[in-house]
């Protein structure tokens, strides 16, 4: 077996802002409706991991002042999520404005994901068969996306399940304050 696939499969299992973000909205908004947010989460991991492929891993070293300003953007849009999921209610206390992340509000989020560019860059970097910038590309993207669909339904069904202990407001707001402080170490760790 190639050793991409096992490296991948645990840097993606392991809790980062996706892990939670799928398991808050799957116990807030259910399985299904967390889908397109599953969706854009696979196809944004196949993108940016088939970038990596192509070199631009290599362009965000070399210009520390774009790998800077992606940090910034990372940090201001992981803390915002966290403040927004720490002021939440549960499920069924929503007032109707409250709804999951779309595809492509997924997609666009991969863009600037400390621990999705971290994985990806050392599995590029790591692991890398010797094919050519486009076979790379399509071997990553493909590692990637595949195994993070079922890493993605996994964790949106775990929340759907956390749902069922999560009955009342005061169980809903710690859990919801609890994934909030693990985004918000998320925000601060892409600065380390």
């Amino acid at each position: 077996m190639d050793p991409l696939y096992p490296f991948v499969l645990l840097g993606l299992f392991s809790p980062g802002p996706n892990v939670i973000l799928l398991t808050a909205s799957g116990a807030r908004f259910g399985f299904r409706a967390t889908l397109p947010h599953v969706a854009g989460v696979v196809i944004g991991v196949g993108i940016v991991a088939g970038m990596t492929g192509l070199g631009i891993g290599a362009i965000l070293v070399a210009q520390p002042t774009l790998q800077y300003a992606l940090k910034i953007a990372a940090a201001a849009w992981i803390a915002w999520m966290a403040v927004a999921l720490w002021r939440s209610s549960a499920r069924q206390a929503d007032d109707g404005r409250a709804r999951p992340f779309t595809m492509i509000e997924a997609i666009l989020f991969q863009w600037i994901n400390p621990k999705l560019w971290a994985v990806a860059l050392a599995a590029a970097s790591g692991y890398a068969a010797g094919l050519g910038p486009w076979g790379e590309a399509q071997r990553l993207a493909l590692a990637f996306s595949g195994l993070n669909f079922f890493v993605c339904l996994f964790w949106s069904f775990a929340g759907a399940l956390l749902a069922l202990l999560l009955n009342t407001p005061a169980a809903w707001r710690i859990f919801a304050r609890v994934m909030s402080l693990g985004l918000g170490a998320a925000a601060v760790m892409v600065f380390l």
